[in-house]
């Protein structure tokens, strides 16, 4: 699998959310990488419901400015 991990947000807390671009099935996810002391696992989601579920917070509102570059 060939990948493109593009940055869309670091919270002050530390949680970072990626694109991630799979070049060979041309699918596109939201990876969120929660930050160390929370103890959350890396979770990733098709970006169409992640922009559904937080299209209007900090992260959803950087991914739509990225999108429309």
């Amino acid at each position: 699998m060939v990948t493109e991990v593009k940055p869309i947000y670091s919270s002050s807390n530390g949680d970072r959310w990626v694109l991630v671009h799979d070049i060979e099935t041309d699918r596109s996810l939201v990876r969120h990488e929660p930050n160390r002391s929370s103890g959350g696992k890396t979770a990733e989601i098709d970006v169409d419901d992640f922009l559904l579920r937080d299209g209007e917070s900090p992260q959803g509102l950087a991914l739509r400015a990225l999108l429309s570059k």
